[in-house]
């Protein structure tokens, strides 16, 4: 082959990678704007890998909300809690095999008036893609998948201590109330200690409400306050409340919610005392509970007192 063939050969076999890596760069740049930020765009799972996607969906849709919002973080991937929008850059991409690549990005972050927060630094980040069917999908972006991995087990296990917590107070303690429709406590955990391999105690404070519905409003009958120490013990492998210690009524309560709650009365008082926090509580677990259920309702009321808005 002659020695100009060879160039041209070259050139073009340059000219073919280049473009190609332009492309990638440029599909990297498309799928940034589906990063998620607060919120999981319906959108977005066009252009995500299923099981990214199903990742995702899972973390922003379908698990319970946290009282304090430990894992808040989880839910911005980029612009934290300031209030701007990320503006993103794609400064490389290295396809790591036929079906995998990566795009390094350069965020800076923009106010709404489009000005730019000049006290922030540009950060870095990686967006993972893969191929499939012959298509550039996000699969992971700074290892979230993970994060939101191990998140949702030991949402799962969390979950399946409340709703043994829950079940236990309808069955037990809902019985010797005026009953309505739905029998749905409202619960907060107050501390939780493993005392061994099955068996765990929880401190909680918690109530349970009867409701009927009128319409789209769910109507509060009944309820009360019941909290204590639970014992829970695993039971065909799922935790079952053996026993519940809790504090008595009128002029003993103080000295034994002490007694009961021990070094964790403080944490307890301040949850029990703060009405604000305990009808967030009550709205995300009617939330929780009627979208498991399938149930439509857009409101509860107590007696006496205005309907509130659940969502």
């Amino acid at each position: 082959m002659k020695k100009t063939s060879i160039i041209a050969l070259a050139v073009l076999m340059l000219a073919a990678c280049t473009t190609g890596e332009e492309k990638l760069k440029q599909r990297a740049e498309e799928l940034c704007r589906y990063i998620p930020d607060h919120e999981l765009r319906e959108e977005a799972k066009g252009y995500m890998t299923a099981d990214f996607y199903a990742v995702l969906d899972t973390m922003f849709n379908h698990l319970p909300e946290h009282e304090a919002m430990d894992h808040e973080w989880l839910y911005y991937f980029v612009t934290g809690n300031g209030g701007t929008i990320a503006d993103y850059t794609v400064t490389a991409v290295e396809q790591t095999d036929k079906d995998h690549a990566v795009a390094t990005i350069s965020v800076r972050q923009q106010w709404e008036d489009g000005s730019f927060d000049s006290t922030t630094d540009i950060e870095e980040h990686k967006l993972y893609m893969e191929r499939v069917d012959g298509q550039w999908l996000m699969a992971d972006f700074d290892g979230h998948k993970a994060d939101c991995l191990r998140h949702i087990g030991i949402a799962r296990q969390e979950q399946a201590v409340r709703d043994a917590i829950g079940d236990y107070l309808v069955r037990e303690i809902g019985e010797h109330y005026l009953k309505g429709d739905l029998c749905i406590p409202s619960l907060m955990i107050v501390a939780a200690e493993e005392v061994s391999d099955t068996e765990a105690h929880v401190w909680c404070d918690s109530w349970v409400f009867w409701y009927s519905p009128a319409g789209d409003t769910l109507k509060c009958v009944s309820g009360g306050n019941h909290s204590g120490l639970m014992t829970l013990a695993l039971q065909d492998g799922k935790p079952m409340v053996k026993s519940f210690e809790q504090t008595v009524d009128g002029a003993g309560w103080l000295p034994s919610a002490h007694r009961i709650f021990g070094s964790h009365y403080d944490v307890f008082q301040n949850m029990h005392s703060n009405h604000d926090v305990q009808e967030a509580v009550r709205r995300e677990q009617l939330r929780y509970y009627l979208r498991h259920h399938n149930l439509h309702y857009s409101y509860y009321q107590d007696y006496g007192w205005p309907a509130v808005c659940i969502q």
